[in-house]
């Protein structure tokens, strides 16, 4: 019988394999008879080899279908674990290497959690990994796959976050929660894909769409672009479209309100389902930061529902060729829904999809 769960926050992924040269290079990382520096330059290469530089697709079958110009996909799924999680989960274990830490500790509901296992893994780090005890995603044998320790706890995942850091505090462990001291780091992972963006299409695209939970994916993007305008590498700022699960993410709730700050939703109005849960929460970590973007490039915010996101992955399989997890989509949904109402300037479009199914 299948789990009930069993597309929650989860990716469809076969085996992961490593190189020969990954291999090599983390036992060098894991060997403490060498210098810190060796080590962590080894790491470092790890990620150079195995994180980001995905790709990004001409999708023309949707153009045509949906009378849309040079519209992209920046594929995610090409990560090692098959989501962005793998962008944030390697940089906060490589700072956790630098600072002398053996055991590194996080809330996941399924992809995180695997990306730091197998991070912490490959840098020969004890992971404890912390789920809260009502999600059953299949991801969970992953996480133990790669020797992490899987720990139940009671509550919601924004629960679990704030237990688990507690934990992580008391017991000196590397806390890799989202939040906190954390979310500069996390961002700046993220701004990565708008470099790897810019690299490809020489400047930036006039809208970028991207799915949000906590927002720290669209906020990093965001700060990437800035960075790059700031330096005179772009001659624009994309605006920002979100796409989240309808009316259970306070991003596109708070955004659509106009406020200037992220208001909660109450945890009791939140419904999760076999689609919609990478997308909700009732509390989002980064949402002031990505709220900030949407408000700075005058943006949009779209809710979606789990028949378009289930409807786009189906179209996305079958008329690109490209399998998305359900709530990948939300971004590209978002997208064709603003352009549909109020039919957007005809230039370069570019949607992130952030996992593969």
């Amino acid at each position: 019988m299948k789990s009930k769960n069993n597309l929650l926050d989860g990716v469809s992924s076969p085996v992961i394999k490593e190189t020969t040269e990954v291999r090599t290079l983390s036992a060098i990382v894991k060997d403490r008879s060498l210098g810190i520096v060796e080590r962590v330059e080894a790491f470092e290469d790890i990620i150079d080899l195995e994180v980001g530089d995905t790709n990004l697709t001409r999708v023309r079958t949707l153009e045509r279908d949906y009378d849309l110009r040079q519209l992209f996909i920046k594929y995610e799924g090409n990560n090692p674990t098959g989501t962005q999680k793998d962008r944030i989960a390697f940089a906060q274990v490589l700072d956790a290497l630098r600072r002398g830490f053996d055991e590194i500790a996080l809330a996941t509901c399924g992809n995180y959690g695997v990306a730091c296992a197998y991070a912490a893994n490959l840098a020969g780090m004890t992971c404890k990994v912390f789920m809260p005890e009502s999600y059953h995603s299949e991801r969970t044998a992953e996480i133990e796959s790669f020797g992490a320790e899987l720990i139940r706890l009671t509550g919601t995942y924004e629960e679990v976050v704030s237990a688990s850091s507690k934990l992580a505090e008391q017991n000196e462990w590397y806390d890799a929660n989202p939040g906190g001291a954390n979310t500069s780091m996390q961002i700046a992972a993220y701004a990565e894909i708008a470099y790897e963006i810019y690299d490809q299409l020489r400047d930036a695209p006039k809208y970028l769409a991207c799915p949000v939970s906590n927002g720290t994916v669209l906020a990093g993007i965001y700060r990437g672009f800035v960075s790059l305008y700031k330096r005179g590498k772009t001659s624009r700022i994309p605006i920002f479209i979100a796409g989240s699960s309808a009316n259970k993410n306070p991003i596109i709730s708070s955004h659509l309100k106009g406020l200037d700050t992220c208001e909660d939703i109450d945890p009791r109005k939140i419904k999760e389902t076999l689609i919609n849960e990478a997308l909700i929460n009732w509390h989002s970590f980064d949402g002031n930061e990505a709220l900030h973007a949407l408000r700075e490039t005058n943006g949009f915010a779209s809710h979606i529902t789990d028949k378009q996101l289930k409807e786009m992955s189906s179209y996305l399989h079958k008329k690109e060729g490209m399998r998305i997890l359900p709530s990948s989509c939300a971004g590209l949904i978002a997208l064709l829904n603003v352009n549909k109402q109020q039919r957007l300037i005809n230039d370069r479009f570019v949607a992130v999809i952030t996992a593969k199914y």
